[in-house]
């Protein structure tokens, strides 16, 4: 683990930092008790909104949609409100929110309070990854244990009149769902589809209720900048994209992991943080966001700095921040087989786009690495592409289709070189 600036692991290097006494030690759950112990009301909750939007903090989940303003849309109602932690950390490539329930848990759980508090919402939920049953579950699992045993949590917290409670909620394992309407569906104990929106969940959500559904990034986040202040978090970062990612670094480097780095730092210092190159190669291209943003190579990411801004002029995404990096030799019409593969198996079903146009992608790039392809085949995995793009209820189709869109543009030539050699690939 590297860090700078660091947001959401500020206290791991402590011993055991995962355990409530020693978060509390490094000041954890002293804004929530400040909260408690202030006058709670609607002007202590719409003082805790302002400080996030003013902040600029932006949702981690991959779609960077400003924190505070997503708050801010929760309606003042008298309905029971829900706060909801998307912990479905399934995207490829990234492993950052699994670091925080297993080495800062206790941040999560703040952060969740805090924003419950902030919306009026009286309970909330933190959705895990199915697969992280015997990972950072039992971490989880035992920190929110251990802030109800301090009565941080429950009713009238700390005879503060303000009520919360949190459940963890263990997943199937479905990529889908990290889609927050299809999370919310899961949730409910229905298969996890995604819905047609509107209405949004801060209208109609978990159980027809009001809410309001944030990644876990995000909400480790709020803490830090309770405590330190909106100007404080506005100076980490660009002046566009405030605030530390942390980034997933994996693929063909020499130390891949996760980075808390400011927003905004070049490419090339993310690379040579990692390590460098492995084996001294070359870079051929990065996934700059997870698995779902399109591919950009390396001759373009060099002149990036790592933020919404600059990787969406380059013509990919900041996303989750999962930094895939490719070396020379790797062989693209593959990777996209491998990639399509992947979006093929874990689509919902539920949009016939996705449904049949993820099969259509994989089977064709199939018959492509088989040696049976024809270049008209390019023609019409850009085709099927382009249909699929838009036409869903939720963002998985996008994620399938620009993969192929991005690696095509980029690499035709290894695409035509191994349709014209019979499957041999131009990498080989």
């Amino acid at each position: 683990m590297r860090q700078e600036n660091s947001i959401c692991f500020s206290n791991i290097n402590q011993p055991e930092s995962w355990k409530i006494e020693n978060y509390m030690a490094s000041g954890g759950y002293l804004q929530w008790k400040k909260i408690l112990q202030g006058q709670p009301g609607d002007k202590a909750r719409e003082a805790i909104i302002e400080t996030v939007k003013s902040s600029g903090l932006r949702g981690r989940g991959g779609a960077g949609f400003p924190t505070g303003l997503k708050w801010s849309f929760m309606p003042k109602t008298e309905k029971q409100k829900y706060i909801v932690c998307n912990s479905d950390e399934s995207e490829p490539g990234t492993c950052h929110d699994r670091e925080i329930l297993k080495l800062n848990p206790h941040a999560l759980i703040e952060g969740i309070a805090i924003a419950g508090f902030a919306m009026d919402a009286t309970e909330g939920y933190n959705y895990v990854r199915g697969e992280f049953i015997k990972d950072c579950y039992p971490t989880i699992e035992l920190a929110l244990q251990e802030a109800y045993s301090y009565e941080l949590l429950g009713k009238n917290i700390l005879d503060s009149g303000v009520n919360f409670d949190l459940y963890n909620f263990l997943g199937a394992g479905a990529y889908i769902c990290g889609e927050e309407t299809g999370l919310l569906e899961s949730l409910e104990g229905k298969q996890g589809k995604p819905r047609f929106k509107p209405p949004f969940p801060a209208n109609f959500g978990l159980y027809g209720m009001p809410t309001t559904v944030n990644n876990t990034q995000t909400l480790a986040s709020v803490p830090k900048i309770i405590e330190q202040g909106s100007a404080w978090h506005k100076g980490i970062g660009t002046e566009k994209s405030p605030g530390a990612n942390i980034f997933s670094v994996t693929g063909h480097v020499k130390k891949p992991g996760n980075y808390e780095l400011p927003l905004g730092v070049p490419f090339a210092d993310l690379l040579e943080r990692a390590g460098g190159m492995m084996d001294g190669k070359n870079l051929k291209a990065v996934i700059p966001g997870g698995l779902s943003t399109k591919v950009l190579p390396g001759n373009i990411i060099a002149d990036c700095t790592m933020d919404y801004e600059s990787l969406a002029s380059a013509g990919s995404a900041l996303g989750t921040g999962a930094v895939v990096v490719i070396a020379e030799g790797t062989c693209m019409v593959e990777l996209l087989k491998r990639t399509s593969r992947f979006y093929y198996v874990e689509n919902c079903g539920q949009c016939t786009p996705c449904r049949e146009g993820t099969g259509w992608l994989y089977r064709l790039l199939q018959k492509i690495t088989q040696g049976n392809g024809k270049e008209s085949d390019l023609a019409l995995l850009l085709d099927v592409a382009n249909r699929i793009e838009g036409n869903t209820i939720c963002a998985f189709g996008d994620a399938a289709a620009w993969p192929v869109q991005s690696f095509i543009k980029h690499y035709y030539s290894e695409f035509e070189y191994m349709i014209n050699n019979h499957g041999k690939s131009i990498a080989a």
